[in-house]
C-alpha cells in the first residue's frame, strides 16, 4: 500500500501540468527553446516508437500523393538497360501463348497486304537460275567431251584454242597464229 500523501501528491501533479500545459501556447513556446538543445536531450527513437504509423498511413490519400508525382522525371532516372538485364526473358517466353498470339494474327489482312506474285517470282526465279547455271554447266561439260572426240577423229595433235578467237586478247591470238604455223 502506498501513502496516501504521496497518491494525493501525483494527483495534484498531474493536475497542475494539465492546467499548465493547456495554459501555453506551444508554438509561441517553441519559438523560445532553442530546438537543437532540446532535440539533444529527447529520446527520438522512443518518441518514434510512441507513434501508430498504420494510423498516419490510412490518413494519407495515396492518389493524391501519386498525382503529385512528375513520372516522367521519375522514368528518366530509371536506367531501363539494368532493368532489362534482371529479367529473365526464358521464363517471360515460356509464360507467352503462342497458340493464341498466332491466333490474334489476321490472316486475311496479311495475306491481302503481302505481294505473293513478288515472293513467287523470286523464289522460282533463284530456283529457275540455279537450274538454268546447272544446265549450262552441264552443256560446257558435253560440248568439251564432243570436242575431244572429233580432235581424236581427225587427228589432231594440236587442239584448237578453249575460246571462240574473236574472245582472245590481240597478244592472245597473234601467239595462237604462231602456234598454228
Amino acid at each position: 500500500m502506498t501513502d496516501p500523501a504521496e497518491t494525493l501528491a501525483q494527483q495534484v501533479t498531474e493536475r497542475v501540468i494539465d492546467l499548465l500545459v493547456s495554459a501555453l501556447d506551444i508554438n509561441e513556446l517553441a519559438s523560445l527553446v532553442d530546438l537543437n538543445a532540446l532535440l539533444g536531450r529527447v529520446d527520438l527513437n522512443a518518441l518514434v516508437a510512441r507513434v501508430d504509423l498504420d494510423a498516419v498511413l490510412n490518413k494519407v490519400d495515396v492518389n493524391a500523393l501519386l498525382a503529385r508525382v512528375d513520372l516522367t522525371a521519375l522514368l528518366d532516372r530509371v536506367d531501363l538497360n539494368a532493368l532489362v538485364d534482371r529479367v529473365d526473358l526464358n521464363a517471360l517466353v515460356d509464360r507467352v501463348d503462342v497458340n493464341a498470339l498466332v491466333g490474334r494474327v489476321d490472316m486475311d489482312a496479311l495475306v491481302q497486304d503481302t505481294d505473293l506474285g513478288a515472293v513467287i517470282a523470286r523464289s522460282t526465279g533463284g530456283v529457275g537460275s540455279d537450274v538454268l547455271d546447272a544446265a549450262r554447266s552441264q552443256t560446257v561439260g558435253l560440248d568439251q567431251f564432243v570436242d575431244r572426240w572429233v580432235q581424236r577423229l581427225l587427228r589432231r595433235k594440236h587442239p584448237g584454242p578453249g575460246i571462240p578467237p574473236a574472245l582472245l586478247s590481240p597478244s592472245a591470238t597473234v601467239t595462237s597464229a604462231q602456234a598454228a604455223s
